[in-house]
């Protein structure tokens, strides 16, 4: 999977780079931006994919267009991002949209999904069904371009200081967790809060929380979140892929010409495929570390595992029921994955194999 990860991204970059090759006489203009990332340039696969991507803009067009990257919280709050995209603030932001479930609830689904997509598949689905298109309607009408920028597969399932062996070890909780997997949890009695990256270790550390989810193992480990909860729990159901976009103020994008769109999409494009590769790579190395400090690693029981799903179907139907740009990505992405399925069962060797 890695070795084919790696093969698409040396093709896209390939791809970009005839694309590029003409560029200075394409397009004259000086592209000028400020952009926030929702995460620290020193996150493996996480906060520092898009510091490349600007760089490969910058090189490439000998410096015409140059985007100003700020770690977060550097000019608004990280969870405030597309607020200032839209408003214009910001010329641009990185970050995981799922933040704006409260004003956009199906950013979610653009996000993340429980139980839903692997990362080839939402790739799939975005580029070759109907999920860039949809993500563009629904983010234009909040004056926000998106640009699906960056790829992960899951997350860890969360850190805990005691056993999750039911559903009933959940009630009463008071863990950080976003996006869907947090309404669901909700529904299962936790209180649940969601807290930027940087804020988590000291949550826990403190006993503000008592668990919390965040990301792949390799940014977990850069976290330190081993050192202040003692059980760290798989698969992510919540996360079985992480999607992450360059936003871009809509009269911003507008402005500039078709070339210069292209060729970001090309470089985001390539991006995404390079970061789902470096994701999948060092996962392994990172979970041994964190069990070499004394972390437990332990898996979610499969009954656990069956309700969560059951649970998930119910909130995926509220949420629907409630807003109908909710319902039309779902379906989308629902009547995706019944035909991907066949062709999974198929085609694929079967996980025990």
């Amino acid at each position: 999977m890695i070795k084919t990860s790696k093969s698409l991204a040396f093709l896209s970059v390939c791809g970009l780079a005839a694309a590029i090759a003409t560029t200075p006489a394409l397009g004259a203009e000086k592209i000028r931006w400020k952009m926030q990332a929702a995460y620290g340039s020193n996150l493996p696969a996480l906060g520092d994919t898009i510091p490349g991507v600007l760089d490969d803009l910058r090189e490439v067009t000998d410096n015409r267009i140059i985007i100003k990257h700020f770690e977060p919280n550097k000019l608004v709050p990280t969870l405030n991002i597309t607020d200032a995209v839209r408003t214009g603030k910001l010329e641009a932001g990185y970050t995981w949209i799922g933040y704006d479930q409260g004003k956009i609830p199906s950013s979610t689904l653009f996000s993340a999904v429980p139980f839903g997509m692997e990362p080839w598949e939402y790739m799939a689905w975005w580029y070759d069904g109907d999920g860039q298109k949809l993500a563009e309607e629904i983010y234009e009408k909040n004056n926000v371009h998106p640009v699906l920028c960056g790829l992960t597969g899951p997350e860890t399932g969360g850190w805990f200081n005691k056993e999750i062996n039911s559903l009933d070890d959940i009630d009463g909780l008071k863990i950080r967790y976003a996006g869907i997997g947090g309404r669901i949890l909700q529904e299962l009695g936790a209180s649940v809060t969601v807290l930027p990256g940087g804020e988590i270790f000291q949550a826990l550390e403190k006993g503000a929380i008592d668990a919390s989810e965040f990301s792949l193992p390799t940014v977990d480990e850069k976290l330190g979140f081993y050192e202040v909860a003692k059980y760290n729990y798989f698969p992510g159901w919540h996360q079985p892929f992480a999607a992450f976009h360059l936003i871009v103020n809509k009269d911003k994008w507008d402005a500039i010409s078709d070339a210069d769109k292209k060729l970001i999409n090309l470089t985001c494009q390539a991006s995404v495929t390079r970061n789902l590769a470096s994701a999948e790579a060092y996962q392994g190395k990172a979970i041994e570390f964190m069990k070499s400090k004394g972390a437990e690693t332990r898996k979610l029981p499969d009954p656990v595992l069956h309700e969560l799903e059951d649970v998930t179907e119910k909130v995926l139907k509220q949420e629907a029921d409630k807003d109908a740009d909710f319902a039309r990505v779902l379906k989308s992405q629902k009547a995706f994955q019944a035909q991907y399925q066949e062709w999974q069962d198929l085609g694929y060797l079967p996980r025990d194999f």
